[in-house]
């Protein structure tokens, strides 16, 4: 008995239409990435493990998807590891790869063993799948695509600048607007933790935090008081549960309350200069945001936090991130190369363009013309006409079989091809082709050169 075709929860087939509309998002975040001068790497679907686990956090390592060692490995570590039980080994001796949980690792990884002949700074970019052992969910899926740009080898701050440029022309060439670009810095959640004296649950209490817009204020101080976290500490970083004003008023506000604080102060003046620039060279579609509460990412952003909110009108997670890190190569040997860089999520961002319908019909425009097929003769006589429409870039097919006509215009109609080409032997005869608009029904002969007209 056969059994019932499936793919694996999260995982996804795509069909032609979908297909096409997801390479029209790539192609603009491609060409965009190399307008701002990043070039393209392509890194292994799969790892050492070692390379990958150990640098995204407990809970990201619990989603990295390891692979079995091929052969009777599996067999042969039992055997020897079952007596001593020791799961380090069991597993290492089971599975020695990882398919990889992200493009930012396996780029610190690159950089690392092809330091010389990379030159510095390096601006990449990378467009491939990655994969996670998540709960499927809305925007969320097991594979996935990353459209990634980073910028290693320089601690200017003018990087940072342009990465939110990238995304505003990105936006707007994709035609969303009111979308929100938030930026935070590693920088200054330390000099909040520092100031209330919970240096040491710096993790906790950004984590609880970062979740003000999803429990709220008593859920946030209720999270961090379980943490540890002092009744004392919370009330003295009241202001950040009524954060308001402009951008300009908000490094206010954080000026006064980390007065105290050296790192903190740092990263004040790292926004400032950041979020100065940006407003003065401003944005066409997007909306920039300090939001003190985003904590993406802390354990290797070290400097400004990006986060990208949809238009309000839709409900969907975030459709971008990135920050700094000053050391990620450190990890690999490689010591003091500061980078930074965002992600765009490809899959959320298509929902969103869906959502708002905002695809370009051309997008999914098949052929422009489909060629009736009468015999031998009459294709042979088409196939010279489509050689010569193709050259000059025109999208048009020969129907395979000679069948009924029937059947032919019922095909050009199921996949929305606009027009038919008609051959037969009086057309030969006079060269020329009957073009049929299968739309409105209207049928007109004309020479090559009209029909080239028509259908460009």
């Amino acid at each position: 008995m056969a059994s019932k075709p499936s793919i694996p929860k999260g995982t996804r087939d795509f069909s032609p239409t979908e297909v096409a509309k997801r390479q029209y998002i790539i192609q603009i975040i491609k060409s965009n990435f190399e307008k701002f001068g990043f070039q393209p790497i392509e890194t292994p679907s799969f790892e050492n493990s070692e390379t990958l686990m150990g640098k995204y956090g407990e809970e990201g390592d619990r989603l990295i998807f390891k692979i079995l060692n091929s052969g009777d490995y599996l067999a042969k570590a039992n055997a020897t590891n079952l007596e001593n039980k020791d799961s380090t080994k069991l597993t290492s001796s089971i599975s020695e790869k990882a398919l990889r949980y992200d493009l930012t690792v396996p780029f610190a990884r690159y950089v690392v063993q092809h330091q010389n002949e990379i030159e510095f700074p390096f601006k990449r970019y990378q467009i491939q799948p990655v994969w996670r052992a998540d709960r499927p969910q809305k925007g969320r899926f097991r594979e996935f695509f990353q459209c990634d740009a980073d910028v290693v080898g320089s601690k200017s701050l003018w990087q940072e600048v342009e990465l939110v440029q990238l995304y505003d022309t990105v936006f707007a060439a994709l035609g969303l607007k009111g979308v929100t670009i938030k930026i935070n810095n590693r920088k200054i959640l330390s000099g909040i933790a520092e100031v209330i004296g919970a240096s040491d649950k710096l993790i906790d209490f950004t984590v609880a935090l970062d979740k003000l817009d999803k429990i709220g204020e008593d859920g946030v101080k209720k999270e961090m008081m379980e943490k540890g976290i002092s009744e004392k500490a919370i009330l003295k970083v009241q202001p950040l549960f009524s954060f308001t004003g402009t951008i300009s008023e908000k490094i206010t506000q954080l000026s006064v309350l980390l007065s105290e604080s050296e790192e903190g102060m740092k990263g004040v003046e790292e926004l400032r200069f950041i979020c100065e620039n940006v407003i003065k060279l401003g944005l066409s579609n997007s909306i920039l945001d300090l939001d003190v509460t985003l904590a993406r990412g802390l354990n290797y952003y070290t400097g400004a936090i990006f986060e990208v909110a949809p238009p309000k009108s839709v409900a969907m997670g975030s459709i971008g991130g990135g920050g700094r890190y000053d050391d990620l190569t450190g990890i690999f040997g490689l010591k003091n190369m500061s980078g930074v860089g965002i992600s765009f999520g490809l899959d959320r961002i298509y929902l969103v363009v869906e959502e708002l319908n905002l695809f370009p019909e051309t997008v999914t425009a098949t052929s422009k013309a489909l060629f009736i097929n009468y015999g031998d003769k009459e294709a042979l006589y088409a196939l010279q006409a489509i050689q010569k429409l193709r050259a000059s870039g025109v999208k048009v097919e020969l129907y395979p079989d000679n069948t009924k006509l029937a059947k032919q215009f019922q095909h050009a109609d199921k996949r929305g091809i606009p027009y038919a080409v008609i051959i037969g032997e009086q057309e030969m005869a006079s060269e020329s082709y009957s073009l049929k608009n299968l739309i409105t029904g209207e049928q007109v002969s004309l020479d090559f050169e009209n029909l080239l007209v028509v259908l460009s």
